[in-house]
């Protein structure tokens, strides 16, 4: 008898071909039969009228510690996400030391968006290798999970506070490869670093990563070519995307002899400047593919929306010249934000913005989205240029008067961009492009600022609004394409033998459901994180599980914590493979 059974639903099996109409037979933890089952089941789920398909697959989390506090990696399981993927951007917590740990929580805190009562919180902090921090989560997790080792954790590990000076010696080196090496032993997925300016710790200085030299960066990802099933992520410098940026993703690539993924290629208002700058940011892809490397951009599933505000002063601190005033202390920040003569050396330190663009430095482009003084309420929903002609101030004036009046916790955001059918035509080029995977989440980080961890309905709805791709097209893109990218073993298909990852969901109304903003978090009553229900998922089975039903997580916890290797493969570079 099998254990369960789905019937009546038309299966989108993950491979992009035709739908049809028939059964799923699970016993254990795996697919025994697709089409005609007429073995009996324990439990039977009628589907009929529904899409039966693959779970989702999230590439790009940072759900590294939420695992502890919350393993049921809310709200990805609701939106029909099985397998997500973290410790990206160097940014593991693990291999760790009572000293490395002490840093790592308000860096993540002030790089990742994690509020620091709720780490302290909700975290032990009491492992110290790679394998411990996976032997924690065995047993407890609703999805499957895997992570990287990340460049910050093994540097800081090894270096102590000479991580945040500067580069590291020979012998320094080849104790971080001896750490990485180890971590991949005993299960990372890969090796995650960055370079990207916007990445700071809780001091307001250069995450570790950022201090190493270009010699240390390859010869740690050259480290993965030993281990199977593994690959890598570096997040660049989007700011400078010279020859030396392109070189650099590349080389990692060639060195570890694996693909390389990075973060975040996104889509402006799709004319011709905007796809010359996409192309610019896809020339490693190119490169890499004539060179017999693999560079993978991940991408958005909609045009992004990005609350800041001025107590994180994450992205503004990114802008020239104003990363000291995110180190002063909120006091004293507060203080300075007052001063006209500090505000004119800000904003002449931001520049002017350029033409037809959307900047950092486009005051006028923010919209109030949350304020916390009473009178300054009236401004919520509004753009800075509406409300600057209305006070008859300038536009930076305005937002830091408002700013200094909420006491630093007013949340802005820009426009979106390319929220149009030009915009989503250029985005449907990219979904289909070899070299780009859907599927930049962020989900587990930047909890007051982004709403992209809903990426799975979110492209399942646009893709339907404007006509972008079939259904079955829709689901290999979530499925297949970013397990055969990542290498994850017997995932992403319905077919015979392979686990039973699946997501049961209405084709016709499956969506994101508005963004706002909840307060569960441990340790804190007063912050909160950005969350959106799922529309039209009836149900999510992790391993041949009921994990979710109709909105409401269950009692079982059948996820697989991944060990590279057992539950990855090595999948060979497209461009080797064609040459053989």
């Amino acid at each position: 008898m099998l254990d369960l059974k789905i019937v009546g639903g038309t299966i989108m099996d993950g491979s992009g071909g035709a739908p049809f109409v028939g059964s799923i037979g699970i016993k254990g933890d795996r697919i025994v039969a697709v089409g005609d089952v007429q073995e009996d089941a324990a439990e039977v789920i009628d589907a009929t009228g529904r899409v039966v398909s693959p779970g989702f697959v999230d590439v790009h989390t940072h759900y590294d510690a939420q695992a502890f506090w919350d393993p049921t990696f809310s709200p990805s399981c609701f939106h029909g996400v099985t397998t997500i993927l973290g410790g990206f951007c160097g940014f593991s917590i693990a291999p760790l030391s009572p000293e490395s740990g002490a840093y790592l929580l308000p860096m993540l805190a002030r790089v990742e968006g994690m509020p620091q009562d709720t780490l302290k919180a909700g975290v032990p902090w009491d492992w110290r290798t790679f394998g411990e921090y996976l032997s924690r989560l065995d047993g407890r997790v609703l999805l499957n999970a895997g992570f990287f080792v990340g460049h910050s954790a093994v540097r800081r590990l090894v270096m102590g506070e000479r991580a945040n000076a500067g580069e590291a010696t020979a012998e320094e080196i080849a104790a971080m490869q001896a750490w990485v090496d180890q971590s991949l032993a005993e299960g990372a997925l890969g090796f995650s670093t960055t370079v990207s300016p916007s990445h700071n710790d809780g001091d307001g200085n250069p995450v570790p990563s950022r201090f190493a030299s270009r010699d240390e960066v390859v010869t740690l990802a050259s480290t993965v070519r030993n281990h199977e099933g593994t690959s890598l992520e570096l997040l660049p410098n989007l700011m400078e995307f010279d020859e030396r940026m392109v070189d650099l993703l590349v080389d990692c690539s060639l060195a570890g002899g694996r693909p390389l993924n990075w973060n975040v290629l996104t889509v402006g208002d799709g004319g011709a400047e905007d796809r010359k700058r996409i192309e610019t940011l896809l020339q490693p892809s190119r490169i890499a593919r004539q060179k017999g490397a693999e560079v993978l951009a991940l991408t958005f599933a909609s045009a992004p929306t990005l609350r800041v505000n001025f107590v994180s002063g994450f992205v503004f601190d990114s802008i020239p010249g104003w990363a000291p005033l995110f180190k002063l202390p909120l006091d004293r920040r507060l203080e300075a934000l007052k001063d006209p003569f500090i505000r004119e050396t800000l904003r002449s330190a931001a520049g002017e913005p350029k033409p037809g663009k959307i900047n950092t430095n486009n005051w006028d482009c923010y919209i109030v989205i949350e304020t916390f003084k009473p009178e300054n309420k009236r401004f919520e929903g509004r753009m800075i240029r509406d409300i600057a002609k209305e006070l008859g101030k300038s536009y930076f004036d305005t937002l830091l008067d408002i700013v200094v009046s909420d006491e630093l916790r007013t949340s802005v955001m820009r426009e979106a961009s390319g929220e149009d059918a030009q915009g989503y035509k250029l985005r449907a080029e990219l979904w289909h492009d070899d070299d780009v995977i859907i599927g930049a989440s962020d989900a587990g980080a930047h909890m007051d600022m982004i709403d992209t961890f809903a990426f799975s309905t979110l492209l399942l709805q646009n893709a339907r609004k404007y006509g972008l791709m079939t259904l079955p097209e829709t689901v290999h893109r979530l499925t297949q394409v970013p397990a055969r990218a990542l290498g994850i073993k017997d995932r992403g298909l319905l077919a015979e033998g392979l686990f039973a990852d699946v997501v049961i969901f209405d084709g016709e109304t499956v969506g994101r459901g508005p963004v706002y903003t909840r307060y569960d978090l441990p340790g804190t009553d007063t912050e909160g994180r950005l969350y959106a229900d799922a529309i039209g998922i009836d149900c999510v089975i992790v391993n041949g599980k009921v994990a979710v039903r109709n909105g409401a997580v269950t009692d079982v916890r059948p996820g697989t914590v991944f060990r590279s290797g057992r539950d990855t493969f090595t999948r060979p570079i497209p461009a080797l493979e064609n040459a053989a």
